[in-house]
């Protein structure tokens, strides 16, 4: 586990591959509440063959977290400081769920300081799913229980109140975290990343479990349709965590798709 600072905070990131040319850098971007040692064996596979980075992204694992809320953009410019220092010419991006969104982004960019050479998504985020009416009721049901619990008198009488109505209408994910990643969380899974899709042009491999049910797999079926040079790998029986759950298909797929042989050979 290496160390560096970000925008005068600390990152811990995993490196592999030291010894490789690093002109090209494969980058590990892990989902929420994760950290980059959670790709573990795939880490080390794709480090027989390209210089690879897996940070823990600010917020988790032993990064500090940002000095105010990021949208995913604030996480993009993160990715882009994070690399800068080691200066890469061309970068292969590797993202599971909170972490495909980010490379949803970069790879949707025309403006980068590198080419992103190949993108493999694992169960990725980024599209809003469908609500349906009892979404519309509950939603509107918090929104009067927060205009009520933020009056002012409520407040004075019931200071925790509001934050505990919060925490206990939010996801798990939303109840663990501190105000500052609560507030990130919020303004990523509003925003709908379906738009950027027809715009990425890296050649992408989309591996997903079929029993995902965080993001399901009809959000891998639309990124493959969408996606104008994509390959969908559905993987039976596994849920949301597909290179861990189902770690002999993964790499297998990963070493075709990165053209890796046994011990690193093209």
């Amino acid at each position: 586990m290496a160390q560096t600072q970000v925008f005068g905070r600390t990152v811990r990131y995993e490196c592999r591959g030291e010894e490789r040319d690093r002109s090209t850098v494969a980058l590990f971007l892990h989902g929420w509440g994760a950290t980059g040692g959670l790709f573990g064996r795939l880490l080390d596979v794709v480090g027989e063959r390209y210089f690879a980075l897996a940070p823990d992204l600010p917020g988790f694992g032993g990064s500090e977290e940002p000095s105010e809320p990021w949208d995913v953009d604030g996480f993009v410019r993160f990715v882009l400081a994070f690399l800068q220092p080691f200066a890469p010419q061309k970068v292969v991006l590797f993202g599971h769920s909170f972490g495909g969104r980010i490379c949803l982004k970069l790879g949707a960019r025309t403006d980068l300081p590198f080419s992103v050479e190949k993108m493999v998504l694992f169960d990725a985020a980024g599209i809003l799913p469908k609500r349906g009416l009892s979404y519309r009721c509950k939603v509107g049901t918090y929104k009067l229980g927060k205009r009520f619990l933020s009056l002012p008198p409520v407040r004075k009488l019931f200071p925790d109140a509001l934050e505990r109505f919060r925490s206990g209408k939010g996801s798990s994910d939303y109840a663990a975290a501190s105000p500052v990643m609560k507030a990130c969380l919020v303004k990523a899974v509003n925003e709908d990343l379906s738009p950027l899709l027809p715009k990425i042009a890296p050649p992408t491999l989309l591996i997903w479990g079929e029993n995902d049910t965080t993001t399901p797999l009809s959000d891998g079926l639309r990124m493959e349709q969408e996606i104008p040079d994509a390959g969908l790998v559905r993987l039976p029986g596994v849920g949301h965590f597909s290179f861990a759950e189902d770690p002999y298909t993964c790499e297998r797929v990963v070493r075709s798709f990165l053209q890796i042989g046994e011990g690193g050979r093209r």
